[in-house]
């Protein structure tokens, strides 16, 4: 009986390990490329630098599951009891940096509201038309989320988008031009083929926004879709943090049965 359980535990935990690693790799890839391309919902450097912070400590834990999946993999096939010791060790030093920072982002959860709106603010004034990546995101985002600007369309006024035409260029004090105009994204339209958006987009200041255009701004919503998607978040993180603290129960399992085979074999 006692090695039908050992036998479990220890495919079980062969299994787990390479779970661990698809895993990992994926944390990895994500990180990584949050890093890099630096999107307005992860380019912090400017507003704050407790999220980057928070991502090269993911990044981190990340690579540290690599190893202890590889070491653990390979212990369990081997039966090595120092191999399952080392893999015990280091994946409880990755359960609790997991804990922390899950601690982490409780502790700054009311950050979030505040860099959503200051990054979709910078996006719509500064960034749109200039950078590739982040005019993709929030055309993706306007499109989806049916929304338009920061706030409201009004937003691309004098935005560098709106005035990178010279021709167009207006001046932001209404009362002195009551005809001045600004342009918006195509992505704000609800439907791209309608004569309502080719109208639609040239708009005047504080006018009223045509009925082919959207009216809502797309803070709040983003906002409220990240908040949900947060709780799916959680639960997959709790499932992984659950599939850890198996996997050390497993290794101990392992690392006893090792340990009590080489007292009788002595």
């Amino acid at each position: 009986m006692g090695t039908i359980c050992y036998n479990i535990s220890k495919y079980t935990l062969v299994i787990m390990n390479l779970a661990f690693l698809l895993i990992a790799v994926t944390v990895i890839a994500l990180v990584t490329c949050m890093l890099t391309d630096k999107t307005f919902l992860v380019s912090i450097a400017e507003e704050g630098n407790n999220y980057e912070a928070g991502l090269y400590i993911l990044l981190i834990t990340g690579i540290f599951m690599v190893i202890v999946a590889i070491i653990g993999w390979c212990s369990a096939l081997q039966n090595s009891r120092y191999c399952l010791a080392t893999f015990f060790s280091i994946m409880l030093v990755i359960v609790v940096a997991q804990i922390a920072f899950a601690g982490w982002l409780y502790a700054h959860r009311d950050r979030l509201d505040e860099l959503v709106r200051i990054s979709v603010i910078s996006t719509v004034k500064n960034e749109y038309g200039e950078i590739q990546c982040r005019t993709q995101i929030m055309d993706s985002v306007q499109s989806s989320l049916e929304c338009c600007g920061a706030t409201g369309p009004a937003d691309w006024a004098g935005s560098k988008y709106s005035t990178k035409d010279v021709s167009r260029s207006l001046s932001l004090t209404v009362s002195s031009n009551p005809d001045n105009m600004y342009k918006v994204p195509l992505s704000c339209c609800k439907n791209v083929n309608s004569t309502d958006c080719r109208e639609g987009r040239n708009m005047k200041i504080a006018g009223v926004v045509s009925p082919g255009i959207y009216s809502e701004g797309c803070t709040e919503k983003l906002v409220a879709t990240l908040k949900s998607q947060m709780y799916h978040f959680m639960g997959i993180a709790i499932l992984v943090l659950t599939l850890e603290i198996i996997s050390l129960i497993l290794a101990l399992i392992c690392c006893c049965k090792d340990g009590s085979s080489n007292r009788h074999k002595a």
